[in-house]
């Protein structure tokens, strides 16, 4: 494992229905859902940031 993404290790349970539509996503876009999900974590907002943003 490249050690530049070996901070931290997550495990998720999804529905069938969240694992189909990751799955499908995945397939249509042909990128891993590694990557889909790390990228979808990255767009997430913190308080901090929302606060950051008013100003």
């Amino acid at each position: 494992m490249n050690k530049k993404w070996a901070a931290k290790r997550l495990t998720i349970n999804l529905t069938s229905s969240e694992a189909q539509k990751l799955e499908q996503y995945c397939s249509m876009t042909g990128r891993p859902a590694t990557d889909v999900i790390r990228e979808l974590i990255r767009s997430l907002s913190t308080q901090g940031e929302k606060a950051s943003q008013t100003y």
